[in-house]
């Protein structure tokens, strides 16, 4: 054991004390977390040394170490690249109350409504925000970046189309890494990609969608109407890619007669973070809202006919249609969505506009000053971006940085300067003087050529001042239940604390500030971090190479997948394309498969939540010939350790497949077992699970890919290069969290890390056992024990009485705890994660609340309550509800400040049960009228 000493951070980490532990394991049965590991887990997987790590820094020391990593990158030159990523001044009421806010970054996705009314709140704006700007019907509450969601979009139009064709026509002028997603993405599903230009006669013959870019990326404003009409008349469907910022002053995607607009909200008061994490956005119009990828937030009712948000048609379409899936998409970047919508709310229309009107001013201040100096421009018609030519480009770029900025080579004769919120006069003055030429007299007056309304609801009208921003961002935040109330104990999603120091450089500007194209000698280190993070998370996995560009989970196994192909065919065996998934995975696993262009081949699980060895052979013998991969989550899905994944792995590889395990369960493996060791060759890691990147609402995350040395050259590559295979926009896809997991592991170290997996296994297991009178575990091993979650089973209670899951989870409300996760992988079940950081304190909570729950289960199966007159089927409770109700005084009392509730800290939920059918069927997804906002 470490020694418990106030400097040892992994002390602070992990919440049960040596004491408790002790404590914990005597409960067991058990002397040791040696001697629990050797029950729970099989020996086969099992590493016999510790993990080489280096030594465990303390709290100040990991943010001394931090600050010299930021002082090696340039934070004086400032950088006028554009592309997809812009300086953007963050409002200090916004950074401080909502990405410094555990209340906010914190929270989990909102699948539970009744606790999550701020965060769909704030959402809500973001799609209201979208809708209005863009001027089409619905938008969903964020996707993963730009490019992915051009992507996204690519696949929608594919699935709308009517005929056969898998042409899709894309706007040269596009950025370069949107056009290398979409071109990875493209490539599996056997879609061609042609690039055409925008302003000459375009043939629209066979194909089925047509993407332009609205600025484009060298910054040219094209009049569009006319071709987006020829598209229409040829069945063709438009995805216009734009900028929220040149939408607050030029005509709407919708003016243009686009079906869909897709782009990023990054520079909506969200930090560049050399590369991410920045909400993307996807919008359509009426007819493709049921097609729309990711999460959507809609307007519905609770129980008492109020109004209440909840998430509409796609909740978790991953988990329900599996292979039929529209997208693979699970995380969304909730997070910074809300921070975007919180931005615009701050500044409302005219603020918004006031900014961009001074951005394209300078650009066309300077636009005059090189047509003054003899050189050329691209377009006269433009937003913020200005592309010219002044000779060589390469010299061009090589006086400006020297200057002090660093502006965009687009090719050997052009470059591109992108003017933003935080450009001055006198940057400007300073670009030109590099350049050689004289500026030219400050532009005044460029008129918004947009016409139609937008941001006209009370919530971007109300907030201007920092008082009632600084009130309203509190209002929605006291709403919710986040991590900072309560352990949050849903099974998979490894709710663990977020520190503090673990997220304090996140915000630094040397990190927060760097744009990822800026040239590499000036982010050595952010360069050198990354490096690092990933040399541990080799050393954590066992695997030979990681990559950490995708910028989710999904995308992590898409990226997975894909280098498994890549590795089939570079061998000669394109063919094998067939995927084993076990019908106990999560549901990404399938729509990712497709979404590699494999096919499906379900396995089946035993009656114990194994996979079914005799099944998967059968498959595997049927299947040979073209085998690829099999896909398993280890610990199971089930929360078992399965003593035949050795037995899997051999038989996979045995018929030439390769084997992906899924790494959202790594918390109950890490300083244990390395998936690289036993077997694996690939898996995606959840930072924002396992490395406690915090999951703020619903994202952002992380999944990097860590391979075997014989597919490292299949990982993902630059968005930039010359080689198709990028995952997201940037080449360190969400760097700018990456801080978190590199403190996180630094304060730990190899012994802290393996502590935490044993603490994890152990207090899963507590809970299991205190349990297990009341509510069965479903799944343990053959010694009676589960790995790091739990599942109980309720299918029994629920014949007997009529209670359900739902009913138990919108109970726990009332004891102010989130839900377990509801009917995943089992109907009917509910499973429970306590992760290590939870205090045997709250654990006990936790345990005394579900006897309680098990009590009045108890009195309805002997009939002394009814189910429909229970506080079961009523919960949750509001205070306006019991203040309103007939009931007796001792129910009343009962209902809302049940056994172990201390009514001084009660949470109230805002609103009782809701009706998620009324929300599909009545689908609204914009802020409603701002009266209904009153509680």
């Amino acid at each position: 054991m470490r020694k418990n000493h106030v400097h040892d951070f992994s002390v602070r980490h992990i919440g049960p004390n040596n004491n408790n532990r002790t404590h914990m394991l005597a409960e067991l049965g058990l002397q040791s977390l040696d001697e629990l590991i050797e029950k729970a887990s099989p020996k086969s997987i099992r590493i016999t040394q510790g993990l080489n790590l280096p030594n465990a820094l303390t709290e100040s020391q990991v943010l001394d170490e931090l600050k010299t990593l930021a002082n090696q990158n340039d934070s004086k030159t400032k950088t006028l690249i554009g592309q997809g990523f812009y300086n953007t001044f963050v409002p200090q009421v916004i950074l401080r109350n909502v990405l410094e806010n555990p209340a906010w970054y914190t929270s989990y996705t909102p699948y539970q409504p009744e606790i999550s009314q701020g965060r769909l709140e704030a959402l809500l704006n973001f799609q209201t925000m979208i809708t209005d700007l863009t001027g089409l019907d619905i938008a969903g509450a964020s996707l993963l970046d730009e490019p992915t969601a051009a992507a996204e979009a690519m696949t929608l139009m594919m699935r709308q189309h009517k005929g056969d064709s898998r042409i899709l026509l894309i706007d040269s002028d596009t950025h370069p890494q949107t056009l290398n997603v979409i071109k990875t993405r493209a490539l599996p599903l056997g879609i061609e990609i042609e690039l055409v230009d925008v302003n000459s006669e375009v043939n629209f013959d066979s194909a089925f969608g047509l993407v332009v870019s609205y600025p484009s990326s060298s910054g040219v404003v094209n009049e569009l109407k006319g071709l987006v009409d020829r598209a229409h008349k040829s069945n063709v469907l438009v995805c216009a890619i734009t900028d929220l910022l040149a939408l607050t002053i030029l005509p709407s995607v919708a003016s243009l007669g686009a079906d869909i607009a897709v782009g990023s909200a990054q520079r909506f008061g969200v930090p560049m973070g050399f590369g991410g994490p920045h909400a993307g956005f996807m919008a359509v119009r009426n007819g493709l809202e049921r097609t729309l990828p990711g999460r959507l937030v809609g307007v519905s009712v609770d129980a008492q006919g109020k109004r209440a948000y909840r998430l509409a048609l796609q909740t978790r379409e991953q988990h329900i249609r599996r292979e039929k899936a529209t997208s693979n998409i699970c995380t969304a970047q909730a997070l910074l969505a809300v921070m975007s919508g919180m931005y615009a709310a701050y500044h409302g229309l005219s603020g918004l506009q006031e900014i961009a009107l001074s951005a394209s001013n300078l650009a066309r201040q300077f636009a005059n000053s090189v047509k003054s100096g003899g050189g050329q421009i691209r377009s006269e018609f433009f937003f913020d971006t200005v592309c010219f030519s002044f000779g060589p480009s390469e010299k061009i770029v090589s006086a400006c940085l020297a200057a002090g900025y660093n502006i965009r080579q687009i090719d050997a004769d052009w470059c591109a300067v992108s003017f933003d919120e935080t450009t001055t006069q006198e940057d400007l003055f300073a670009i030109c003087k590099a350049i050689g030429i004289k500026s030219a007299p400050a532009v005044e007056n460029v008129e918004t050529s947009r016409s139609e309304p937008a941001l006209t609801h009370p919530v971007f009208n109300s907030y201007q001042s920092e008082t009632e921003m600084m009130r309203y961002l509190r209002k929605l935040s006291d709403l919710d239940l986040a991590l900072d109330r309560t352990m949050i104990p849903l099974g998979s999603c490894t709710m663990k604390l977020n520190a503090a120091t673990e997220m304090a450089a996140v915000t630094w500007p040397e990190f927060a500030n760097a744009h990822p194209f800026a040239p590499a000698n000036q982010s050595l280190g952010w360069r050198k971090l990354i490096k690092d993070l990933e040399d541990y998370l080799v050393e954590v996995t066992g695997y030979d190479a990681v990559s950490l560009q995708p910028n989710a989970g999904s995308q992590g196994e898409f990226a997975g997948l894909l280098a498994i192909s890549g590795y089939h065919q570079s061998r000669g065996e394109g063919h094998r394309n067939i995927c084993l998934i076990p019908s106990s995975a999560h549901g990404t696993n399938a729509a990712s498969a497709v979404m590699a262009g494999m096919k499906v081949v379900v396995v089946g699980c035993d009656d114990l939540g194994n996979v079914d060895l005799t099944d998967l052979k059968t498959k595997i013998a049927e299947h040979a010939e073209n085998l690829s991969a099999i896909m398993v989550t280890y610990p199971s899905t089930h929360g078992v350790f399965e003593e035949g994944i050795g037995e899997i792995c051999a038989s996979v590889h045995d018929a030439g497949g390769q084997v992906y395990v899924d790494g959202a369960n790594l918390n109950a493996l890490v300083g244990i077992a390395q998936p690289g060791k036993f077997g694996s060759d690939v898996s995606h890691l959840n930072l924002h699970k396992t490395f406690c990147i915090p999951h703020g609402g619903g994202g952002p995350g992380v999944g990097p890919v860590g391979v075997r040395a014989h597919l490292a050259k299949f990982l993902p590559t630059n968005p930039l290069g010359t080689e198709t295979g990028a995952i997201s926009g940037s080449e360190f896809g969400s760097a700018g969290i990456l801080p978190i997991p590199y403190a996180y592991i630094r304060m730990m170290s190899g012994e802290g890390l393996k502590l935490a997996t044993q603490t994890a296994i152990l207090s899963a297991n507590y809970i299991s056992k205190k349990l297990q009178n009341h509510f069965p575990t479903l799944y343990t091993n053959e010694n009676g024990f589960v790995a790091h979650e739990c599942i109980l089973d309720m299918r029994e209670i629920t014949k007997e009485t009529g209670v359900t899951v739902d009913d138990v989870a919108k109970r726990l409300i009332d004891y102010g705890f989130h839900a377990p996760t509801m009917s995943f992988p089992v109907a009917g079940t509910l499973m429970i994660e306590p992760t290590e950081s939870e205090s045997l304190f709250e654990i006990e909570r936790f345990i005394n609340a579900m006897s309680q729950i098990a009590f009045e289960i108890s009195e309805i199966k002997s009939g002394k309550v009814k189910i429909d007159d229970s506080a079961l089927r009523s919960a949750p409770h509001t205070s306006h509800v019991l203040l309103a109700s007939d009931l007796e005084s001792d129910e009343r009392l009962h209902r809302a400040f049940p056994s172990g509730v201390n009514p001084a800290i009660k949470y109230w939920p805002p609103v009782s049960r809701i009706d998620g059918a009324y929300g599909d069927r009545n689908l609204v997804c914009a802020c409603p009228p701002f009266e209904d906002f009153a509680l």
